[in-house]
């Protein structure tokens, strides 16, 4: 969000009764701390930038007193060192969990077919770099 929309979403959620906008602030102001972090990726963040950036999302969490944000900081301490490795490489397993996720849709739209060999023919099809549109077709 740019700033000017940014400064609007806060004043409307503080125009809100303050049991429901609170919350979604605080929610909000969290997520934003972890961006934070996260667009360290790429590039060489030092350790103190690292510790500085998770001190306050940790900070935020622990300080909101709700059970998302508190979930949300215990997934990353559970994953910290694979976000870590992927703040200093800028390597992410997306494609991997991409072809994945069509795999999976692929074997569910073929459910009930009678013929293992086609529907792991159809797995194969549809995960080529052709059927993903990165060749020309013609």
């Amino acid at each position: 969000m740019r700033g000017e929309h940014v400064d609007a979403f806060l004043d409307e959620l503080s125009n809100l009764p303050r049991v429901i906008g609170a919350p979604i602030t605080v929610a909000w102001n969290a997520k934003e701390d972890l961006l934070d972090l996260l667009a360290t990726a790429r590039t060489r963040p030092d350790r103190e930038q690292v510790r500085d950036l998770l001190y306050r999302f940790y900070r935020r969490c622990a300080d909101a007193d709700l059970p998302e944000p508190q979930r949300l900081a215990t997934t990353v301490e559970t994953w910290w060192r694979e976000i870590l490795a992927f703040l200093h490489t800028g390597i992410t397993n997306a494609g991997s969990e991409g072809t994945n996720r069509v795999i999976k849709t692929i074997a569910r739209d073929a459910y009930g077919f009678r013929n293992p060999g086609n529907q792991r023919l159809r797995t194969r099809c549809a995960t080529t770099r052709r059927a993903r549109g990165h060749l020309d077709a013609r």
